[in-house]
């Protein structure tokens, strides 16, 4: 089973920014269950890996354990987490990104 977890913090921001529109975004984060490839690889630290997705000009990071990603097929992962934990415009998606790595390395991953 994939299990996806949204930080409060963000999804608190998803909806004061999309309001009506936030369905939409989670249903798009939530299609993950179903396809845990989905999602632009931005970087590695350790084992994990820091991915995105696109909705309108805006991106979604989240950060998922590669290793049992491309290990297992579809009917073999068993407790992949998932989890969202960032979001931003185009423009200020490197320091997003170098923001997530920097904590990732911080708490030893």
């Amino acid at each position: 089973m994939i299990i996806i977890k949204i930080l409060n913090s963000l999804r608190n921001e998803i909806f004061k920014k999309f309001k009506h529109d936030s369905l939409k975004v989670l249903s798009l984060i939530e299609e993950l269950e179903n396809n845990p490839n989905k999602g632009k690889i931005l970087g590695k630290v350790g084992n994990f890996s820091i991915r995105e997705l696109k909705y309108q000009s805006f991106r979604f990071y989240f950060i998922l354990d590669s290793y049992k990603l491309y290990l297992f097929n579809k009917k073999e992962l068993a407790e992949l987490l998932i989890k969202f934990v960032k979001m931003s415009k185009k423009n200020n998606q490197q320091k997003t990104i170098e923001e997530i790595k920097k904590i990732l390395n911080a708490i030893g991953v």
